[in-house]
């Protein structure tokens, strides 16, 4: 695989390294816990990885059979064409977006290890159709016709990176405590607020990728 797809396929994932929601949770978890605040944030984290990574398994095992009759289909200009149209769909309809009163990041019920999954499979399923980097990453690998032993490490490391921002904001809990309480409170309150115009955001910036690739800029 080519350096300049591992480095699109990157800022892919830069994308959903900042999810509203699993920030969301991590600082409400770290600021609210009291007891096993480690155990109950992985497993949240644990689960939101598992049911992403078993999504990816699956589109790549089952997603050529649908791409493949539409790539023998175009050319490589009418493929750029596609692209261009797709990715300046997604460009403008960022900015139409319309701007929802927030309703925050999403909360559990209680902080118990069962609350903790029960979270983190409501939110990816929720979550799972709006997730438009990792869908274009998918298509990327797909379309690359790369081997299992090619693939599964990239899609391994892309959801390792999804879930790095909320293992870095517990270990700075973990050295530095009660010293944290004043950010995390900010960051929870930027999250709460900006969790409506988040798929706008990605939107924007999947629709940028689209049309740079696409040879429009």
């Amino acid at each position: 695989m080519s350096t300049e797809l591992l480095l699109l396929i990157g800022a892919l994932a830069l994308l959903d390294m900042f999810s509203p929601s699993i920030l969301g949770v991590t600082v409400y978890i770290l600021l609210v816990a009291k007891k096993q605040q480690v155990r109950l944030l992985l497993t949240y984290l644990m689960t939101v990885t598992l049911f992403y990574f078993c999504t990816g398994i699956f589109l790549m095992l089952g997603l050529d059979i649908i791409l493949d009759p539409i790539t023998n289909l175009l050319n490589s200009y009418s493929a750029r064409l596609l692209m261009t149209i797709v990715g300046g769909l997604l460009f403008v309809g960022s900015w139409l977006v319309p701007k929802k009163k927030a309703k925050g990041a999403p909360k559990p019920r209680s902080l118990r290890m069962g609350a903790m999954v029960a979270l983190g499979l409501t939110t990816s399923i929720l979550e799972v159709a709006t997730a438009l980097p990792y869908f274009a990453t998918i298509g990327i690998l797909t379309s690359n016709h790369l081997a299992f032993y090619e693939w599964l490490p990239i899609i391994t490391g892309y959801n390792l990176l999804m879930i790095t921002p909320a293992i870095i904001l517990l270990v700075l809990h973990l050295i530095f405590r009660r010293l944290m309480n004043e950010p995390f409170r900010k960051i929870h309150t930027f999250f709460d607020q900006s969790t409506s115009s988040a798929l706008s955001w990605i939107m924007f910036f999947v629709g940028l990728i689209l049309l740079i690739n696409g040879g429009m800029l």
